[in-house]
């Protein structure tokens, strides 16, 4: 799954709550903030965990920092 999140998503502690909600779903990545202002998230896991996991980062309180998701599927590498 790769996600690039936009909005107020840097400076906030969005990749820390990220990592944070990753520690409790079968997935390993990659997050990182990109130069336009972006955070870009790379997981690897089942879709069923990842689509959970996906979730689980707007329950830990981002939502409100997130405007707009661009989500894109991918075969695990």
């Amino acid at each position: 799954m790769l996600i690039y999140y936009a909005g107020r998503v840097q400076g906030v502690g969005f990749r820390y709550a990220t990592k944070r909600v990753a520690a409790g779903f079968d997935v390993t990545g990659t997050v990182r903030n990109l130069p336009d202002g972006r955070v870009e998230l790379t997981a690897e896991g089942s879709e069923a965990e990842l689509k959970e996991f996906r979730q689980g980062i707007c329950d830990a309180g981002m939502e409100h920092f997130i405007e707009n998701e661009d989500v894109g599927w991918r075969e695990a590498t």
